[in-house]
């Protein structure tokens, strides 16, 4: 029997007219951890994607990679491979002794748009180093190295320190895994419910000072560019917002956390990248947030004939 259709979160408007709807689940707790707000079907299990590189960073310190600053960020981030970041990445491996010869991240060109065009601009092409994953990559690679384990297969689900990332996300989220696949950059990639993210961000901000997972939280909101990029809506939030912690990965899935316990996380069924700010900035405006930022945020203008004749707004 088929599922009945989700709801819309965000609904297209072009020139006055509904032109399309993006469906999908999301979930809102309050500060004590309880569901305060649910549509969808935020209980089922999705792929995470790239929000869970704050868990897989914890795995790096547990592993004992003592990563600090900007480097432990870096260790959680979907970078927007800026000089920076790839400035930074290529630290993180020397540091270990290794290069960029050794990361399994597939060649790619920037997430950030503006960075790839002038990266093609100027002749350049794509590159292990340019995946928004290489810096959590790296970190693993340092990790391995550091414990004397196999660098060629850091990417097996058996590896050790892919045994202590699926354990890291597991317990923070209070749920068992539900389904292994391979995520973008080759990573195993493990299904959770949104609930069970959005508990699991709760948990990375509440954690004790100087525990694994706060000092990965506590990373992130430092430095939120390297996180993300300059140009990116998890950089902004970070900034604008005392205490937010925010992550997005692939499919339109995102993970927010405030430093009271107040936490998020939605995913857009159909993966549609223009839904997720608008998504975003209504349902931190349910959290009680009221910051500017939340406009820049839900900004997603329609164009015809190269001027805005719409927009794709929340729907809830």
């Amino acid at each position: 029997m088929s599922q009945p259709a989700l709801p819309a979160l965000a609904e297209v408007i072009r020139s006055g007219f509904t032109e399309g709807r993006h469906r999908g689940s999301l979930v809102l707790l309050d500060a004590d951890g309880a569901v305060e707000f649910a549509l969808g079907a935020p209980e089922q299990p999705v792929f995470p994607r790239s929000t869970a590189k704050p868990f897989q960073a914890v795995a790096t310190l547990r592993a004992g990679l003592d990563l600090r600053g900007e480097q432990l960020a870096l260790a959680a981030s979907s970078h927007s491979a800026e000089p920076f970041h790839r400035a930074a990445v290529r630290k993180l491996l020397a540091g270990a002794g290794l290069t960029e010869a050794d990361l399994r991240t597939p060649a790619d060109l920037p997430l950030d748009e503006a960075e790839a065009e002038e990266l093609l601009r100027s002749g350049g092409q794509r590159a292990p180093i340019l995946m928004d994953c290489s810096g959590k990559h790296a970190a693993w690679l340092a990790a391995s190295a550091a414990n004397g384990w196999d660098l060629e297969t850091y990417l097996d689900p058996a590896h050790p320190i892919q045994l202590l990332a699926r354990t890291a996300l597991e317990e923070a989220t209070g749920e068992p895994a539900a389904h292994l696949g391979t995520d973008g950059c080759g990573a195993p990639l493990l299904a959770v419910s949104l609930t069970g993210l959005a508990r699991g961000f709760r948990a990375l901000v509440l954690a004790d000072p100087g525990a694994e997972r706060r000092r990965v939280a506590d990373a992130m909101r430092a430095h939120p560019e390297y996180v993300a990029g300059t140009r990116r809506a998890d950089t902004w939030l970070m900034r604008a917002v005392p205490g937010a912690l925010a992550k997005m990965g692939a499919e339109a899935v995102q993970a927010v956390a405030l430093a009271d316990g107040r936490a998020l996380a939605f995913k857009i069924e159909d993966g549609a990248e223009r839904a997720r700010g608008p998504v975003l900035a209504a349902a931190l405006r349910r959290l009680g947030v009221e910051d500017p930022v939340l406009d820049r945020i839900a900004a997603a203008p329609l164009l015809g004939g190269g001027v805005p004749v719409g927009e794709v707004r929340a729907a809830f």
